[in-house]
């Protein structure tokens, strides 16, 4: 089950809103990307935790990964507690990624910040011989990935890096869009909340088109890293 990239949210659609182009962009490379998602969002003012599996699934065959699984935490009550962590610390290790992209460390929802600190201490303690977990009541070998990478949500935190994700923006929408019950549609009788109104919609193109003005791309994505990046060379730097 080993991935390059795993990418973890709060919430279904957390992923595809924050870094969609970029899994998008990582598979047309040959990268191998799964999705864990914490919560079933069931707390969410639109749709239900069933419809939100469906979406989710949806959304998956769209962006084209390897696989996905919802851990059925608490939606709203995240905490950074030994049983969060322990389930977290078991996937870490069935994926063992280079990579993990997590949650923005700061955001309008609490449960992304908890996230962020949630998945990072995981991907720590996944690395402990002295912590024993089962798959299939197989010792699990540790694991701890090279890189954490947070992306950025609702707030517009100051990214650290972006990654240009010029052609796959489309893409992305569409998986977000896959979510059907949570985003902008005219003929809902849903209650309208801050991301089902057509600004947030319109929002995923201009906030990539900023990232990318700033960046020299036609669009990006932004993230920020818990250690300082080494860069073997100058190679595939994009220059203003």
């Amino acid at each position: 089950m080993k991935c390059d990239f795993l990418a973890i949210g709060a919430h279904p659609d957390d992923v595809e809103l924050g870094c969609g182009g970029t899994i998008i962009k990582l598979i047309s490379e040959g990268k191998t990307v799964s999705i864990i998602d914490l919560t079933e969002g069931e707390l969410g003012t639109r749709g239900t935790a069933e419809t939100r599996a469906r979406e989710a699934s949806d959304a998956a065959k769209i962006l084209g990964i390897t696989a996905r699984e919802n851990l059925k935490l608490k939606d709203g009550f995240l905490n950074n507690s030994e049983e969060y962590q322990l389930k977290i610390v078991e996937k870490i290790r069935k994926y063992r990624p280079e990579i993990v992209l997590a949650n923005a460390i700061d955001d309008r929802h609490p449960d992304h910040a908890k996230a962020a600190k949630l998945v990072s201490d995981a991907c720590f303690l996944a690395g402990l011989k002295k912590i024993e977990t089962y798959d299939n009541h197989e010792l699990q070998e540790v694991w701890r990935p090279k890189h954490i990478f947070h992306y950025i949500q609702w707030k517009n935190v100051v990214p650290e890096f972006v990654i240009d994700i010029t052609g796959f923006l489309d893409k992305k929408i569409e998986a977000c869009l896959a979510y059907k019950t949570q985003f902008y549609n005219p003929e809902s009788n849903e209650p309208i909340t801050p991301i089902a109104t057509k600004d947030f919609l319109e929002s995923l193109t201009y906030r990539a088109q900023d990232l990318g003005r700033l960046s020299g791309v036609e669009f990006a994505e932004g993230f920020t890293t818990e250690k300082l990046i080494a860069l073997e060379n100058f190679d595939g730097i994009v220059c203003n």
